[in-house]
């Protein structure tokens, strides 16, 4: 079993999150939160920041599983537009890579490819 870690929120809020930053508990998610771990990334979440990241939320709560990256640049290519179904579009959003950075944002477990 994996050491738990916490994540101090500048609310008070005090999260359980395994060594890499991953929260335990996805219920604990909000907006706050992933405002907080992109703060401490150098990163300012803007609109389509979250748009992705409710993407990443959509498709889990539909596979339980994080979209692999061809589903995610078809999916936000049909929910964004084509101009920003691509790849350097994600990883501008997500400089660390779209697929491990968005997940710790969104809340979501470590993305198997990951582990």
């Amino acid at each position: 079993m994996v050491p738990e870690q916490l994540l101090k929120l500048e609310d008070g809020r005090r999260l359980a999150v395994d060594e890499k930053g991953y929260l335990v508990d996805r219920g604990a998610w909000d907006r706050g939160v992933a405002e907080h771990m992109a703060r401490a990334d150098g990163i300012m979440l803007t609109d389509e920041h979250m748009a992705v990241i409710e993407i990443f939320q959509e498709y889990f709560d539909r596979y339980e599983i994080e979209p692999p990256m061809r589903a995610l640049v078809k999916l936000v290519a049909e929910k964004l537009g084509s101009e920003k179904g691509n790849s350097r579009f994600l990883y501008r959003l997500f400089p660390e890579g779209p697929t491990t950075q968005a997940c710790r944002y969104a809340g979501l477990p470590r993305p198997l490819s990951c582990i």
